[in-house]
């Protein structure tokens, strides 16, 4: 009687452990959906690719430009204030009028000493008093032009005062403008150019290319410089933003504004390679050149990158299903 209960007890443990292993297998192996969701996961929207056959390049319109060479430069950003050509004209105006004071003062010391040896001199008070006079106005005009010097850089553009140059800007017919760089923006030899843009434009709209020293910025600890500008609509007094482009500079590609598609907040273009398939790339609009945005990496010059239908493409890529029309 013991003998049939172990035995019966026993065979209830096994039909038990076998239920407990089978189930375990269920677990292991993947179902239907499970595997169809992995292979969905492995699709075009994961590999950045779309291959089309050659009729259905042609009925989404699809166009591409070679890549061309460029080089990028790493640009410090400011801003600038347009200056008024009454301030310049006011420093041009102190410095003549300091001149032609002196100038005179001279000529009337000469004709005092001429009349020294003559009958009927002049006193010596009267000499003293023109020298004193001369003296003064040299000291005056001195003091003009190191305000000028003070006011507009040590090292301008111009030799003198009365230069073509400072003549246009004291006219208004050359913008002048004082561009501040914040503590660390701007380290280095000065720019050989400035792009400049009103507050309100997405890109850059002029080019200065006449760039020196400014005095500092009291108020903003950093660095500032002159930039003057003609042919421009600025307003005297308006303030702009500033670029001024590094001495380091890296070599890749133009990739054209019209490729640039915008996915999952990133920025990107498609290239072509090999022929018919359509490689999604990542472009950096944080750096502008005049045709579209600068690529390092990923692209090669003359790699073809489609501009017309880029749009179309993503969207094939996004949900493969998406017919050509």
């Amino acid at each position: 009687m013991h003998l049939s209960v172990a035995f019966a007890w026993m065979r209830r443990c096994c039909v038990a452990l076998a239920l407990v292993l089978l189930g375990a297998c269920h677990d292991s192996a993947p179902t239907a959906p499970a595997a169809a969701a992995e292979g969905e996961a492995e699709g075009p929207a994961a590999t950045g690719k779309v291959a089309l056959e050659p009729d259905a390049i042609e009925k989404l319109g699809i166009a591409t430009t070679p890549a061309s060479a460029a080089t990028f430069a790493a640009e410090a950003a400011g801003f600038g204030v347009v200056l008024g050509h009454d301030v310049i004209a006011q420093a041009v105006a102190d410095v003549a009028t300091a001149g032609a004071a002196l100038h005179q003062s001279r000529l009337a010391l000469e004709r005092v000493r001429t009349l020294a040896e003559t009958p009927g001199a002049l006193s010596f008070e009267t000499r003293e008093t023109a020298e004193r006079q001369v003296t003064a106005d040299d000291v005056a005009l001195t003091l003009a032009r190191r305000k000028f010097s003070a006011t507009f850089g040590q090292h301008p553009p111009w030799e003198k005062i009365d230069s073509p140059i400072v003549r246009d800007i004291a006219s208004g017919k050359l913008k002048l403008i004082r561009a501040t760089f914040s503590l660390g923006q701007l380290t280095g030899s000065n720019p050989h150019s400035m792009r400049i843009a009103r507050l309100d434009a997405a890109n850059a709209n002029w080019t200065g290319r006449t760039v020196w020293d400014a005095p500092a910025d009291a108020t903003i600890p950093g660095r500032s410089l002159f930039v003057l500008l003609g042919d421009s609509n600025l307003a005297e007094g308006e303030r702009v933003n500033v670029w001024a482009a590094g001495e380091a500079t890296e070599s890749g590609v133009t990739v054209p504004k019209a490729a640039v598609v915008l996915s999952e907040g990133a920025y990107w273009c498609y290239v072509e390679k090999p022929a018919g398939t359509f490689v999604r790339t990542a472009v950096d609009i944080d750096k502008p050149v005049p045709t579209g945005y600068f690529v390092a990496d990923g692209i090669a010059v003359g790699d073809p990158v489609v501009t017309t239908a880029a749009g179309l493409l993503l969207a094939r890529e996004t949900n493969p299903s998406t017919e050509a029309v």
